[in-house]
């Protein structure tokens, strides 16, 4: 259900090898892209232009900016890395791997081995190899490439409905996933929930916070007496009978879900757990390792301390790797992977150097 956001200029890409690359251009890339650039760094982002949260009409739980609409708070995003050097280019990317690292003698090497170890330092997940500084090379949908040292994955995810006839077209409006994020505007609205597993149990009880008229859709899963009778004691009316489909309101919004039976239970608000599913398309080559998330909820790349990965030289961050971050924790979760991908830089930076200097050579 990827929705594009409005066209914007692009940026040329820059040819040579930069020092990072950040392939997503929602929250988590473009903070991440910020840091990087404040810190001098040569950063490029390729943007898709299609962010989670397209749909919303705000972003909410982000202090200072609630409200926002999310393409204003990426427009200003970009202002805000262009401000500092980074360079947005609007792209698809087709294909993300390594390619052969720069020349690093031992003693360099060793070195960073010995950084990586301090306490305070950078996971050694994402420590250069012993081999030389990594690099990547990243092409386009249109054919164009670039090599970069470093690459932040900030690709987010999809979110998939269950398939229910009349669901899709009201995603993001009437049709809602996340309490924090759109319950207040939903408040005191007849809300339904669309059972899809065991994770919906919870998502009915945070719901019942927001308002008094709760109907529990089974839809075919488990519920045992014990919940029916936490959700009697919330007044949240529980119906097993199964849904056929949404059904359209004249003013273009949800009227209601028509059950098997013909019945129809009028509602407003439908709220759905979706199965989230990291985006990896092009991402194959890297090897990047994936995680199912429990009770089959979706999957996510796997990561460690500040976004660090299994491979060199590759961070994640943002809903690509924690699909429950709302968009200030994406965001600072791309600053924190932006900043420890500058201190690996610097370490390399150094090793670099201090070769060049013992063997009267220029730094690569």
């Amino acid at each position: 259900m990827p929705v594009t956001t409005a066209a914007y200029a692009t940026d040329t890409l820059p040819g040579g090898t930069v020092d990072a690359v950040v392939i997503g251009g929602g929250a988590a890339g473009l903070n991440g892209a910020l840091m990087l650039a404040r810190s001098r760094r040569s950063v490029v982002v390729i943007d898709s232009g299609t962010p989670r949260n397209a749909p919303a009409e705000g972003v909410h739980g982000l202090l200072g900016l609630d409200g926002t609409p999310p393409a204003e708070l990426y427009k200003r995003g970009r202002e805000e890395v262009r401000r500092y050097g980074g360079v947005i280019v609007s792209g698809e990317v087709a294909s993300a791997e390594p390619a052969a690292p720069s020349a690093l003698p031992a003693s360099s090497a060793s070195s960073a081995s010995s950084a990586s170890s301090a306490g305070n330092a950078p996971s050694a997940e994402s420590t250069p190899p012993a081999g030389g500084d990594p690099r990547f090379t990243v092409t386009l949908a249109d054919g164009r490439t670039l090599t970069a040292r470093r690459l932040l994955v900030a690709t987010g995810l999809r979110d998939v409905l269950p398939d229910v006839p009349g669901l899709a077209e009201h995603w993001g409006h009437g049709v809602v996933h996340c309490p924090y994020c759109h319950g207040w505007e939903v408040r005191d609205e007849p809300i339904g929930v669309l059972a899809v597993g065991p994770a919906s149990v919870h998502h009915a009880l945070l719901f019942r916070q927001l308002t008094d008229d709760l109907v529990y859709f089974t839809r075919g899963t488990e519920l045992d007496e014990d919940t029916r009778t936490r959700f009697a004691a919330r007044d949240i009316r529980v119906v097993d009978t199964p849904v056929e489909e949404v059904v359209r309101a004249d003013d273009g919004g949800i009227a209601g879900v028509r059950l098997a039976d013909g019945q129809v239970v009028a509602r407003s608000v439908l709220a759905v757990a979706t199965l989230m599913r990291a985006r990896t398309e092009g991402l194959e080559g890297l090897g990047l390792p994936i995680e199912d998330l429990p009770d089959g909820m979706g999957r996510r790349f796997a990561s460690g301390m500040a976004g660090a990965t299994d491979v060199p030289g590759v961070w994640v961050a943002g809903n690509a790797t924690d699909p429950t971050a709302q968009v200030g924790a994406a965001a600072a979760a791309g600053a924190l992977a932006g900043a420890h991908i500058n201190a690996l830089l610097a370490i390399a930076d150094t090793d670099a150097a201090l070769a060049a200097a013992k063997s009267g050579a220029t730094a690569v």
